[in-house]
C-alpha cells in the first residue's frame, strides 16, 4: 500500500461499504487506501487509548462523537507499541491540538503510522446505517487517482470477513515478559496475552502482583511454569470459534482449579471452555459508556467495551458444566448481552468489558479486587 502524508487536509477520500452505500469526504491521516470491518465507538474521548487497543485489528472505527482530537496525541495513553485499528473515521477533526501533555496532533500520528483515514463525512449518518444493517466490510480510498465506485465496491467485497477470523497470535506478544508487582509482591499471575492492553497488567501491578505475561499460544507447561497463584486470560481481536488452543489452555486450569479471570476474548473463551456457543452480534458494543449490570449485587456499572461476538448462555437459570454449576453474573441492559460468567464450585469468572478503564469509567476496577480475593481463598 503506497501511503503519503503530503496536502492531506485538501485530499479527497472516498468511503464505502459492503452493500454500497458511499460517503465521500477528505482524507485524514495517511493517504492511501485500507480495509477491515466498519464499526462505531460512542466515546466522546479516549481516542489514544481505543486507536491503540489491540482489539480493534482490522477494523475501521466511526466516531460517534462529531469533534475529536482536541487533545492531541501524548507518550503516556498508548495501550500498547502501535496504533491497531485498520482505518478511522471522523466528522469534525480538531485543528489545532489543546492539552497541557499533547506532543503531536492526532492527525500527524496517524500519518506517521500510516493509518488512512476519512474527515468531513456525516458519521451519524453512517451509524445509523450501521446500527440499522449491522457491521459490514468498508474500504477508504484517499488520492488523485481513485477508481469508479463499482471498482471500488468490488474490492471491499473482496476483504475477508471478522466471522472466523483468528487474529489474537497476530497481536500478541512473541516473547514471554514480566510486569513486577508495585511494591510488596502477594502474588503471581499468569497473564495469557490475546490483544491485552497495557493497563491491565498495571492494574495487577497495583494489587501486589507480579504479572508474567505470555504469548497466545502458551501451553499449560508455560503457564504452570511461572508457579501462578492465579491465571488471567486477556482481551483480543477476532472469532472465539477460532480460539480453540487458549480454549483448551483454559479448560486445564479450570482442572486444576487454579483461579481464573478473563475479560474480553477471554470471556468468550471461557463460555466456550464451559460449554457455550458464541455468535456474532449484529453491530457489537463500542465505547466507554455502556451499562452493565452485576447481578450477583445489583449494582449498575458504566463500562467500557470493544466485542462484535458474545457467548451464547441461558441469563434465567444455573447451568451444569464439567466444571461444576455455571451462571451469567453480568448483562448489558441496553440488549440483555451476556457480560459475564462466573463458576459456583470453582473460583474462576469473566466479565466481556474492560474493567481497567483506560479509556473509560472506574466502575469495574473492583473486579481486579475480586480477583485478588480469589487467590487469597485459595492461598488460604
Amino acid at each position: 500500500m503506497t501511503i503519503s502524508t503530503r496536502g492531506v487536509a485538501k485530499t479527497p477520500a472516498v468511503l464505502v461499504l459492503e452493500d454500497g452505500r458511499t460517503f465521500r469526504g477528505r482524507a485524514y491521516g495517511a493517504v492511501g487506501e485500507t480495509f477491515g470491518e466498519a464499526v462505531f465507538s460512542t466515546g466522546m474521548t479516549g481516542y489514544q487509548e481505543t486507536l491503540t487497543d489491540p482489539s480493534y485489528h482490522r477494523q475501521v472505527v466511526v466516531m460517534t462523537a462529531p469533534h475529536v482530537g482536541n487533545t492531541g496525541v501524548n507518550d503516556d495513553d498508548p495501550e500498547s507499541r502501535r496504533i491497531w485499528v485498520a482505518g478511522y473515521v471522523v466528522r469534525d477533526p480538531a485543528r489545532v491540538p489543546s492539552n497541557w501533555r499533547s506532543r503531536r496532533s492526532l492527525d500527524e500520528e496517524l500519518a506517521a503510522q500510516g493509518i488512512v483515514g476519512i474527515s468531513g463525512i456525516d458519521t451519524r449518518a453512517l451509524t445509523r446505517h450501521l446500527r440499522e444493517r449491522g457491521a459490514m466490510r468498508v474500504g477508504i480510498f484517499s488520492g488523485d487517482t481513485v477508481p469508479d465506485d463499482a471498482t471500488l465496491l468490488a474490492r471491499v467485497q473482496e476483504v475477508p470477513p471478522m466471522k472466523g477470523a483468528d487474529l489474537a497470535a497476530e497481536v500478541a506478544t512473541t516473547e514471554p515478559y514480566v510486569v513486577p508487582a508495585a511494591g510488596e509482591k502477594k502474588f503471581t499471575v499468569a497473564a495469557i496475552d490475546l490483544g491485552i492492553k497495557g493497563m491491565t497488567a498495571q492494574r495487577m501491578a497495583q494489587r501486589g502482583v507480579e504479572v508474567h505475561v505470555l504469548p497466545a499460544n502458551a501451553t499449560l507447561d508455560d503457564v504452570y511454569a511461572v508457579n501462578p497463584d492465579g491465571v488471567f486470560f486477556s482481551n483480543g481481536p477476532g472469532d472465539p470459534a477460532t480460539a480453540d488452543h487458549p480454549v483448551s489452555v483454559m479448560r486445564g486450569v479450570l482442572e486444576r482449579g487454579t483461579p481464573l479471570f478473563g475479560i474480553c476474548f477471554g470471556n468468550q473463551i471461557l463460555g466456550r471452555a464451559l460449554g457455550f456457543g458464541t455468535y456474532k452480534l449484529k453491530y457489537g458494543h463500542r465505547g466507554i459508556n455502556q451499562p452493565v449490570q452485576d447481578r450477583t449485587t445489583g449494582k449498575v456499572e458504566v463500562t467500557a467495551h470493544n466485542h462484535g461476538f458474545a457467548v451464547d448462555a441461558p441469563l434465567d437459570k444455573v447451568t451444569d458444566t464439567p466444571f461444576g454449576r455455571a451462571e451469567v453474573s453480568h448483562v448489558c441492559l441496553n440488549d440483555n448481552v451476556v457480560e459475564g460468567l462466573r463458576l459456583l464450585d470453582r473460583p474462576a469468572f469473566s466479565v466481556q468489558y474492560h474493567p481497567e478503564a483506560a479509556a473509560g469509567p472506574h466502575d469495574a476496577a473492583y473486579l481486579f479486587d475480586r480477583f485478588v480475593s480469589l487467590m487469597e481463598g485459595q492461598r488460604a
